[in-house]
């Protein structure tokens, strides 16, 4: 999954991946997670996601990684918020924009999520994955959950809680992404690190296949 591809799908503004309303299975989770206010959420992938408004609303600061600069700057525009922008001191591709929602710190980074470190976005609580392990391919995966560990265990040793979303159909009848992920190999990437919890199970649907059986899964990772 190239950068290009995310890049000509925000251009065309085919992201119906973008939700206008909060994930209801966020709101009804995420006392499973028991955070005290303050805590700083980690958003990967996170687009223009209305999710990280709700997690503001919720007394949480949020951290979030998107590859696409436009997504960014649309986000706080539609929040009407000014950020400040400022480039990375190792890396100039990398920018980070900040901004103030509801009382709470919001700061996105502009950058692929693998050049990122834990010294770059800090310490940080819980991760709230809503759209990236689904969006990556197989062959990614592996990678990226252990990416995902390396930027959320703290100086203590200990790893930020994790709240974990995927969608479960017959691959073979659709490309991804988002791509279906079993229970399976929700064990192989993070079964070595974290007791996985499943939350819920539920019925669902993808736009671009609305007649195909789509289950989403709610996951603990702790």
């Amino acid at each position: 999954m190239n950068p290009e591809f995310w890049q000509k799908r925000w251009q065309e503004k085919r992201i119906g991946f973008n939700q206008s309303e909060v994930n209801p299975l966020l709101i009804k989770y995420w006392t499973e997670l028991n955070l005290l206010a303050g805590s700083r959420i980690f958003v990967p992938l996170c687009g223009k996601s209305i999710d990280m408004v709700w997690l503001t609303a919720q007394g949480h600061d949020v951290v979030g990684v998107e590859l696409v600069e436009s997504a960014v700057q649309e986000f706080f525009a539609e929040q009407n918020i000014e950020p400040s922008v400022h480039q990375h001191v190792r890396n100039p591709a990398i920018k980070c924009y900040q901004g103030q929602l509801l009382s709470q710190k919001v700061e996105i980074w502009v950058a692929d999520i693998f050049a990122l470190t834990f010294t770059d976005i800090g310490n940080i609580d819980a991760v709230y994955d809503k759209a990236a392990l689904i969006a990556l391919p197989a062959e990614m995966r592996s990678d990226y959950s252990e990416q995902m560990r390396q930027l959320s265990v703290d100086v203590n040793k200990k790893a930020a809680v994790q709240l974990l979303l995927t969608l479960n159909y017959d691959q073979s009848k659709k490309d991804g992404p988002p791509f279906s992920i079993s229970h399976e190999q929700v064990q192989q990437y993070y079964g070595s690190y974290y007791q996985v919890t499943e939350l819920a199970s539920e019925p669902t649907s993808i736009g671009s296949a609305p007649e195909l059986k789509v289950t989403e899964q709610v996951w603990l990772l702790s």
